[in-house]
This record gives structure tokens, sequence and C-alpha cells, in this order.
């Protein structure tokens, strides 16, 4: 099982989107509608007064090891991550919003990233996030197999 706190969303969110108020729900329901399969292995709950969601992990639930990927490999996995996220985003919209958010992004692009700097640091700080989590997770289950 992975435990993550359900944190806000970074990126810029439509007033008029039917989304829920707790953030580790949210989570739960934009995994239901990107792939459905992960989402009903998927649970929100209260921790500790935390917003919390977890996943059943399966031997298939691979983890990108960055260090190990090509830059063809990074780009064509950023790409379609992108894309999903995109896709999500755009689904919550109606069609003038989601012209206004194209324009935005267009807009908002920073030197030769490409990507608008809100996108940018958002994925840096859940790369961040996720491999200080893994490497705790790590170190627990080292101290713990010591025993």
């Amino acid at each position: 099982m992975d435990l993550k706190e359900g944190v806000q969303a970074a990126a810029p969110a439509d007033d008029s989107a039917d989304m829920p108020e707790d953030q580790a729900q949210r989570v739960v329901e934009g995994a239901r509608h990107l792939s459905p399969h992960l989402g009903e292995r998927m649970r929100a709950i209260q921790l500790f007064g935390r917003s919390i969601f977890i996943r059943e992990l399966l031997p298939q639930d691979l983890k990108i090891e960055l260090e190990t990927l090509t830059r063809e490999q990074a780009m064509n996995i950023a790409r379609f991550l992108a894309n999903v996220v995109g896709k999500a985003h755009a689904r919550q919209m109606d069609e003038d919003t989601r012209s206004k958010w194209a324009k935005e992004l267009s807009r908002a692009r920073t030197g030769d990233l490409k990507a608008p700097s809100w996108l940018w640091s958002s994925v840096v700080d859940l790369l961040t996030i996720h491999e200080k989590a893994y490497l705790e997770h790590c170190r627990l289950y080292a101290l713990n197999e010591s025993h």
C-alpha cells in the first residue's frame, strides 16, 4: 500500500468545475477518470487530521527511474504525461475556457523550457516530494528488516 497526502493543486482550476473539496478525494477522482483501473485501487481517507489517499501497489506499477532515461525517453514520457494531464484539465472546461487556457499556456512559456513556470515548478516539486517519500520508505523498510 502507498499512502500520500492530498495537497492543494498548484495548477489553476476552473471555478465552475465540479471538483471535490477534499484534496485526497480530488486525486482519487482524477485517477478514476485518467486511469480507471488505477483509480479503483485508490481510496481517500482522513488520517491524523490530514487528507490522505491510499493506493494498492501492484508489481506492474513501475517507478520511473529518471536517472536511467535517455533524453529521448524522458521527452517521450513528459509528452505523454503532459497530454494526459492536459486532457484531464480540458475535460473540465467549456470551449471558451479551453481556448483561454491554451492562450495562457502559450503566453506563459519561459525561455527554452517551453513550459509555464508554475507547471515546471509543480513538476519539480512533485518529483522532489516523491523521491523524498520513496527514500524515507526505503530507510524505514531497512530499519524494520534489521530487527
